[in-house]
């Protein structure tokens, strides 16, 4: 539990939660889906990845009503950062 803790202090956890969720998702993944794996709002989830969108961390692709998320190279680079900084801890 120390760990989650110090790990908190570093990084917002559900932004951080976001990118992981994306890096391990097996394919694209849709906004209401990862708000309820990270148990957050989906309106929140939006927020948040609109800002990781200008970032350059995050593409949305259209699929009819829908919106398909996915990481960019530096998204996944990032997520790759955070997983390790996660894992030393």
């Amino acid at each position: 539990m120390q760990n989650k803790e110090i790990f908190n202090v570093f990084f917002r956890e559900k932004p951080a939660m976001m990118l992981l969720g994306l890096k391990n998702a097996k394919s694209g993944v849709y906004a209401s889906s990862l708000a309820k794996s990270i148990d957050c709002t989906y309106s929140h989830v939006v927020k948040i990845l609109q800002q990781m969108q200008k970032a350059g961390l995050v593409n949305f692709e259209k699929q009819g009503r829908l919106k398909l998320l996915t990481l960019t190279k530096s998204g996944s680079d990032v997520a790759d950062h955070i997983d390790n900084v996660r894992n030393i801890l």
